[in-house]
């Protein structure tokens, strides 16, 4: 038989934790619908749903049916999605030049979502990687180099078009040298000076987004992409970029991927007085689901944890697929 001892403990941690309603009154985080960002895969056509196979859950979609999934979304909570084109491999080219096509896919779909809804905020990526025939995110110039100020120019016609289209924001994400300024530049110049700019300000070479590269269909046909992306071993270059970003006119930044980099969240957070964003990426989805469907862990609960670190650690808000999943745990 145990006897217990009367230790007379003045200070008891434990009594912080004693109930749900204790702990709810000293959370000191708290993660909300409000916080999130849902990335949508954009399909041609109508009623076209494909499941991606590395992403269970998550599938690409007609702007129709993206539509109707936004709205169930918006109507809890979610203030935002962002949309990513599924580009036909006839229309790729060097250049990437569908990229600013007016009647392309991304403008299509921006003026629809805009018209049947219309409180969404919706953001686009500028990037010329969905549409290259080599799958880089810039032009290539006679050196087999990414060209910085080539694909500048490109970026600025992408930008303005999704801008002239109806996006809310628009969040370059190819790392190249002041792209920023420039697309500040042509946005205002063009009357779209209420067009917000969200930069990818640390985006690095990471290898979490193989299952996004394989949903919206690209690959490199030669080299890597750390001549431009940043390299994971780096935390004050990342904070360079921000403050370079916020000089430049940068509305909002964003740290790629988010889980490996809570540290790099904060270090901006500290550094700049910006919004500062994460993505949740599709590798760190990824890798839960599979457990999940090992049975090893609970999906659910292991992509809230996953989500609030990333908030605990200073994200104004967080781009993730996994919006549905934790929904009924904020809600």
């Amino acid at each position: 038989m145990i006897t217990t001892t009367p230790y007379h403990l003045l200070k008891r941690p434990r009594r912080n934790r004693k109930s749900p309603a204790v702990r709810s009154l000293i959370q000191e985080t708290v993660l909300q619908a409000s916080d999130l960002i849902v990335p949508f895969f954009v399909l041609d056509g109508e009623k076209n749903r494909q499941p991606i196979q590395s992403m269970p859950g998550i599938d690409r979609l007609s702007v129709d049916l993206i539509i109707k999934e936004a709205e169930l979304l918006h109507a809890q909570g979610i203030p935002a999605i962002a949309l990513f084109p599924v580009i036909n491999p006839s229309l790729k080219d060097i250049h990437g030049s569908e990229a600013w096509n007016p009647l392309s896919l991304i403008p299509q779909a921006i003026r629809q979502i805009k018209k049947e809804l219309p409180s969404l905020c919706v953001i686009n990526d500028v990037a010329l990687d969905p549409y290259t025939s080599h799958g880089h995110d810039g032009i290539v110039n006679e050196k087999g180099e990414i060209d910085n100020d080539e694909t500048l120019g490109a970026l600025v016609k992408q930008a303005t078009c999704y801008a002239e289209a109806g996006c809310d924001i628009i969040a370059p994400s190819d790392m190249m040298d002041g792209r920023v300024k420039v697309i500040r530049e042509a946005l205002d110049n063009k009357g779209n000076n209420q067009t917000s700019i969200l930069s990818y300000t640390a985006k690095y070479a990471s290898a979490f987004y193989g299952p996004f590269r394989n949903a919206i269909q690209t690959s490199l046909s030669f080299g890597d992409k750390k001549t431009y992306q940043m390299d994971p071993a780096n935390r004050d270059e990342a904070v360079r970029e921000a403050l370079l970003d916020e000089e430049e006119g940068a509305d909002m930044l964003m740290v790629k991927p988010g889980l490996p980099y809570l540290d790099v969240i904060l270090a901006l957070k500290e550094k700049s007085s910006l919004p500062v964003g994460a993505y949740h990426v599709s590798g760190e989805y990824a890798m839960i689901m599979a457990a999940h469907e090992k049975g090893f862990l609970d999906a659910e609960t292991a992509l809230y944890e996953s989500l609030i670190s990333i908030k605990r650690a200073g994200a104004d808000f967080i781009f993730t697929y996994a919006a549905p999943q934790v929904l009924s745990l904020l809600n």
